[in-house]
Order: structure tokens, then C-alpha cells, then sequence
């Protein structure tokens, strides 16, 4: 049984291999749907994520989640990440009423997974629109086959790795219960 096909089999909603995940993609691009694409690390699932999937969403009628392996998100952010594995990373995601497909793809930057599914939308944080935000190597892919990137807006203060910053020096909010 292969990776991707573990997966499938114990996860419900969603959760797909490639080889699978490349034929339904055969099967809506006969029937025209619009397949968007959008990828992440997703490793402490917060309100800043669900935010954006939920406006990338909008942009077509399917919406695809790739999500970085495990060796990827350490290559990516350091020791100590991901905080959650794939699979519980991958469970989450598929749980989301904006999710339809979620899928794991190898290296740091999606250009591989982008290629072969041929996405008609790809959507990104609106940090990867400005000239000196983070390099997005996969465009000239997706616009090489007549997709197009769209750039969805970010919630101010909602990241993983602040997230991680005020865990880990004791922050709580005012309103959290002490006990």
C-alpha cells in the first residue's frame, strides 16, 4: 500500500492520493468546473487559515489543498515544526466546509503538484503580490497553461509562528480562565 493510498483509505472527506486526485481532475475539466488550488504548511490550524480557504474558495466551483509533508514544513520552518503530523494536519483541513480536496505533495514550494494538476486558479496570500514579498516560483507555471493567480487578503496578527511566539512565552488572553 503506498503512502498516498494509506491516506485515502483511513481518512474520510476529502483526503485523496495523486493518482486518484489526477483522474477526478480529468473528470471536472470534461464537465468545466473550475478547480482551484491552494497549498500550505497548515501546521497549528487557525482563524487566519480558515479565512483564506474560505475566500479562495470563491474563486471556482472545487476547491484543492495541498499541504507540505512533514520534511518539508521542517526544511521550511525549523526544528520542532510541524507541531501536528500530516495526517492529523491533512484530517483537519478535509473537516472544512470550504475544502473539498486535500492533498500532501513533496518540497518546499508546490511547482511539481501545481503541474501536474493544472489547477485553473491558484490562490495565494496577498503577501505574495507585493515586489519584495516571499519569491512565488510557481506562477510562471500556472500561467504556462493558461491558469491564473489570485490573491486572497491576510488576517493581520493570525500566524503560525506568532502563535507559536506567544505560547511559548506564556501569553493568555484576558478573558482565559485561570485554573
Amino acid at each position: 500500500m503506498t503512502f498516498d493510498d494509506q491516506l485515502v483509505s483511513e481518512y474520510p472527506k476529502g483526503v485523496r492520493g495523486w493518482s486518484d486526485l489526477l483522474v477526478l481532475r480529468q473528470r471536472w475539466k470534461s464537465d468545466g468546473r473550475v478547480v482551484v488550488w491552494t497549498n500550505g504548511c497548515f501546521d497549528i490550524l487557525h482563524v487566519g487559515h480558515i479565512s483564506c480557504l474560505e475566500e479562495a474558495r470563491r474563486f471556482g466551483d472545487l476547491l484543492v489543498v495541498g499541504v507540505n509533508t512533514d520534511s518539508a514544513v521542517r526544511a521550511l520552518k525549523g526544528r520542532g515544526r510541524p507541531v501536528f503530523p500530516l495526517e492529523e494536519r491533512m484530517r483537519m483541513l478535509s473537516a472544512l466546509e470550504a475544502t473539498d480536496y486535500v492533498v500532501a505533495f513533496e518540497g518546499k514550494t508546490p511547482e511539481r503538484a501545481i503541474a501536474d494538476l493544472k489547477p485553473d486558479v491558484h490562490v495565494k496570500g496577498s503577501n505574495y503580490a507585493v515586489l519584495d514579498g516571499p519569491p512565488m516560483p510557481e506562477r510562471e507555471i500556472v500561467e504556462s497553461y493558461g491558469g491564473r493567480v489570485e490573491f486572497v487578503p491576510l488576517l493581520e496578527g493570525h500566524s503560525t509562528s506568532a502563535i507559536l511566539r506567544r505560547l511559548s512565552a506564556g501569553h493568555r488572553s484576558d478573558d482565559d480562565e485561570v485554573g
